[in-house]
């Protein structure tokens, strides 16, 4: 495991101090989990970033928007999963 050397002003210290104490943990340990959730959740705004990208691109395309809608309907035109008949959500 990597080591690192960071420097906090005293009131986050104090903090989290209090906080591994209130938990039974380590600072380190927090420390590790809150950076974790950190770059967990800016990978996840990224990617989400770039799903809005891909959607706004599509939208402004005619032919790339009328061909994700043929491909989100069946024959038919209803969608391939039929709610109306189908209990997925319970």
């Amino acid at each position: 495991m990597a080591a690192i050397s960071l420097r906090l002003p005293d009131e986050i210290e104090t903090l989290l101090a209090t906080e591994a104490e209130r938990e039974g943990r380590s600072r380190s340990e927090i420390v590790r989990e809150a950076i974790a959730d950190y770059v967990v959740r800016r990978e996840r705004e990224r990617f989400m970033g770039e799903v809005v990208d891909a959607a706004n691109a599509i939208g402004k395309d005619g032919t790339a928007s009328a061909e994700a809608r043929t491909l989100a309907n069946t024959d038919d035109g209803q969608p391939l999963d039929d709610e109306s008949t189908n209990d997925w959500w319970r």
